[in-house]
């Protein structure tokens, strides 16, 4: 894809729910499985299947993925790399600088924490790790190879972390309401390892469409990319790190018109709804918490991406075939010191490992849900408190047929406040009528706490703009004369 086109789409808006695994006080089943909700009177059609996620309010996960706040750095990551007296390492896609909120990155950093485990251990200790994700699935891998009594110790009653896949006979393919993408692939070996299990994995083509609320199509533009890049490139010559907002305040990039043209948009509009799409969504974070330092480029190409339509967490749990694994096992507590480490269960019981490899979310770090003594170093809480977790979440919805009619994937409403702005349409990818909505920050926060009603109104409301009568059958209303 050339950067020109990129530009005028969002395919930064097309982006992975990271991955791991474990901690608190047991939760109600997250993401949740769903009856159709009744949907409000309108043209779309009531969907076939739906479901929602509520990873920003799972205690095993509580959020998304990380990111780069303002004032942090990519070196606090390498911090957290550190072993802690030989006894705790920490994993997880936050402890990786390269390709931190990835699949690749949580794997990446399984395999770092159980080489320097075993670098540390003598032969035949027993090592623990806590969350069966990506992250650890991988380090329990590494360590049972080598020789090593592991034991897998889950929060959650599944194994996968924010690899969540659901197969049933509501969905003609699994979907997954974690991680879906796997990012520069040919830079991996991860979707050689996603064929060789038999899960589909395909490439995505990048066909985007703009549309106002009222379904009237909008001139493509670069008004949003142009102005974040401007932005970006304001901050980084500035003595100090800001935020994403106010590097468009301080730049002077967000000084676009407001007027509006013939669609009754305006590159105002184009700039609010490239920023919600492409800065907020990626990332979970809002635009005044996201570091412009370290921001991701936004006019790049995702070419090399590839989207899984089978079941991904088939790779977790083929990671974790043979291994001992405890599920509904919530741990409270890692007590270490130079004869070992002692792991307190929430429900009272306490095992007993020579080392630990600890690969929970960030944000259950942040939660201080689980209690180390004696404290981690400061380098350590230095980085988990300056780290951000992004809140991400999405809809699935499967219709019966298509009421669109356009071969666009990645669909946008411009102007207005639409709960749903991102859309990305898998009927030319997979054959089958099914869409996912993307939210991150703020957004993704109110449809965690908000019920299934209000998500799927929400939801239906804004496919309005992308409903054709000609796609249905549905003959078009004859206006009333005027008296």
């Amino acid at each position: 894809m050339k950067r020109r086109t990129f530009l005028l789409g969002t395919m930064s808006g097309l982006t992975v729910l990271a991955v791991a695994a474990c901690t608190p006080e047991k939760p109600t089943p997250s993401p949740t499985a769903t009856a159709t909700p009744n949907p409000p009177t309108g043209n779309v059609p009531k969907p076939s299947a739906f479901q929602r996620t509520s990873w920003s309010t799972d205690p095993f996960s509580r959020g998304a993925a990380s990111y780069q706040t303002v004032g942090s750095s990519p070196e606090q990551r390498t911090a957290l790399t550190e072993p802690v007296e030989d006894r705790v390492f920490l994993a997880g896609e936050h402890t990786d600088a390269t390709n931190p909120g990835t699949v690749q990155g949580a794997r990446a950093s399984g395999r770092r924490a159980a080489g320097q485990a075993i670098s540390a251990a003598g032969a035949g200790e027993r090592i623990a790790v806590v969350g069966a994700g990506m992250a650890g699935a991988t380090a329990a891998r590494v360590l049972a190879d080598a020789g090593f009594n592991v034991v897998v110790i889950e929060g959650r009653e599944r194994s996968g972390g924010r690899i969540h896949s659901v197969e049933s006979n509501d969905w003609p393919f699994p979907i997954d309401l974690g991680a879906e993408w796997v990012r520069e692939s040919s830079k991996n070996t991860l979707v050689d390892d996603l064929v060789q299990l038999g899960v589909d994995v395909a490439s995505f083509t990048v066909n985007p469409e703009q549309r106002t609320g009222s379904g009237a199509s909008v001139e493509p533009k670069t008004t949003g990319p142009d102005a974040v890049t401007a932005a970006i490139e304001w901050a980084v010559a500035q003595p100090a790190d800001v935020s994403i907002a106010d590097a468009l305040t301080g730049s002077g990039s967000d000084k676009v018109t407001t007027d509006p043209d013939d669609a009754g948009v305006s590159d105002a509009d184009r700039l609010a709804t490239y920023v919600t799409t492409d800065v907020v969504a990626p990332t979970g974070a809002n635009a005044s918490q996201l570091s412009s330092w370290y921001a991701g480029d936004p006019t790049l190409s995702h070419e090399d991406d590839r989207f899984v339509t089978g079941a991904f967490d088939a790779v977790v749990s083929a990671q974790l075939e043979g291994l001992d694994i405890l599920p509904n096992s919530t741990v409270s507590a890692v007590t270490y010191s130079e004869q070992g480490v002692s792991l307190r269960l929430s429900r009272g019981e306490s095992l007993s490992a020579d080392r630990v490899i600890i690969t929970v979310p960030l944000g259950v770090l942040q939660s201080n849900s689980i209690d180390f003594d004696p404290p981690l170093p400061f380098a350590h809480r230095g980085a988990i408190g300056s780290l951000g977790m992004g809140l991400q979440e999405k809809l699935v919805l499967r219709f019966d047929q298509p009421f669109w009619s356009t071969d666009a994937t990645v669909w946008t409403i411009v102007g207005g406040d639409p709960a749903y702005p991102l859309w990305y349409n898998l009927m030319p990818l997979t054959g089958e009528p099914v869409l996912v909505a993307l939210v991150g920050g703020d957004a993704a926060k109110a449809q965690a706490k908000g019920s299934d009603d209000d998500a799927l109104n929400g939801a239906l409301a804004n496919l309005e703009a992308f409903f054709d009568p000609a796609a249905t059958g549905t003959p078009t209303p004859t206006p009333t004369p005027t008296p």
